[in-house]
């Protein structure tokens, strides 16, 4: 059975290891978003296109890293426990 849990718990550790830098990530990078206004008469088209940027709440952030922490320790900790 442990030859079984030996690959989840690496998969476990790796996925935890993403979800931190995603989480860093979040709180540097900020996400475009783009919106398109106008009206549309048969063939003519006017309109205005906006475009900002924003960073997630830091929350969402603080959320990510610690998960990912929990589930970069889970992993290593099954992973070293072996009898």
């Amino acid at each position: 059975m442990q030859i079984v849990t030996e690959p989840f718990m690496k998969i476990l550790l790796f996925a935890g290891l993403l979800v931190v830098v995603l989480g860093i990530a979040s709180l540097i990078v900020p996400v475009p978003q783009t919106e398109t206004h106008g009206i549309k008469a048969g063939d003519v088209n006017i309109g205005v296109q906006t475009s900002h940027s924003e960073r997630v709440s830091p929350m969402v952030s603080v959320v990510l890293i610690a998960g990912g922490i929990a589930l970069t320790i889970a992993g290593a900790r099954s992973g070293t426990s072996r009898n």
